[in-house]
């Protein structure tokens, strides 16, 4: 019986790693490499019964006739999910080369070799913008442990010095009760409460380390908190008092606009291919906002951000004097 089972299970790894649509295998094939690489030896009419059983299992195979050969169809994840997610995880900064690299090999497992090499040559380059810090899927781990248990949460706060390396912000702990988890700006960040800070503030998760569940409960947080809402006003994640801002804006940026703000942004279209927005946001936030698209973009209300910005830019114009 466990001969059996070895078998079967040999005969499906078999199947994933070396069968697709392109690449079907033939009763030779598949015992070639049976024999090579788990030392079992098939005749073909156990074969075929093997093949019956994982098909009973519920594995979707191929016919012999309609592919000339046999291929694993039904997988855990299909070829265009398991590109989508490496890339994602490939592309993310925050997510340091070697946990990349781990959670990209476990995708990829679950794909023929072939479709594994398609990956590796065709779509891998090296990101060098990859976080140094090592600890951001034990920080989730952690962190959605305080959350799911109500605890409170200790942490050293990370900032890059003049070397370019990774230090603590500074020497005593940070703690806090945290809230929730959310993505922002291409990013993961911790909301949090705090007895000596009213309302939610933020954290960067790749820039935490050390994390440490409490035994001390958070405080009961109001049904009415809305750490999206939060996250949304904090352009850029921003921290300060948010304000509304007006702004107008060129058509060019219409895509940027709504990549940043999102799809129900208000927009209210003028007659000289521009348009107005009002966001709430932060005052650094619109400022950031403002800087980045200065050749397209005008703060129109508030007047105070508008003289601020004012201010920056003459502050600006001085450093290149000279």
């Amino acid at each position: 019986m466990a001969e059996k089972k070895q078998s079967l299970l040999a005969l499906l790894e078999v199947l994933k790693k070396y069968s697709d649509e392109n690449h079907p295998l033939s009763i030779k094939n598949i015992q070639d490499h049976l024999l090579n690489e788990y030392d079992i030896n098939l005749d073909r009419r156990t074969l075929y019964t093997s093949m019956e059983s994982l098909r009973e299992f519920g594995y979707e195979i191929s016919d012999y006739e309609s592919s000339k050969g046999y291929y694993l169809i039904d997988r855990q994840f299909e070829k265009a999910e398991v590109l989508l997610l490496c890339n994602a995880i490939h592309a993310s900064h925050f997510i340091s080369s070697k946990q990349s690299d781990d959670l990209i090999k476990k995708l990829l497992n679950t794909q023929s070799k072939y479709d594994q090499k398609e990956f590796k040559d065709k779509v891998y380059m090296a990101n060098p913008l990859k976080t140094n810090n090592k600890q951001l899927l034990l920080n989730i781990e952690v962190v959605s442990e305080a959350i799911r248990d109500n605890k409170q949460l200790s942490f050293n706060y990370l900032r890059y010095n003049n070397k370019k390396e990774l230090v603590n912000r500074r020497e005593e702990l940070y703690i806090v009760e945290p809230r929730y988890i959310v993505y922002s700006d291409s990013r993961p960040y911790l909301i949090v409460t705090s007895k000596n800070h009213e309302g939610f503030i933020h954290y960067r998760l790749d820039r935490m380390k050390d994390c440490v569940v409490l035994n001390e409960k958070s405080r009961i947080l109001p049904k009415t908190s809305d750490p999206y809402e939060y996250a949304r006003n904090k352009l850029f994640m921003y921290n300060g008092e948010i304000h509304t801002v007006t702004f107008k804006c060129k058509e060019s940026v219409m895509d940027h606009m709504i990549d940043i703000f999102g799809s129900e942004l208000l927009v209210i279209p003028n007659n000289n291919d521009t348009f107005t927005i009002k966001v709430k946001t932060s005052e650094q936030g619109a400022l950031y906002l403002a800087q980045q698209f200065m050749e397209n973009i005008t703060i129109i209300e508030p007047e105070k951000l508008k003289k601020e910005f004012i201010k920056t830019l003459k502050e600006v114009q001085n450093n290149y004097k000279g």
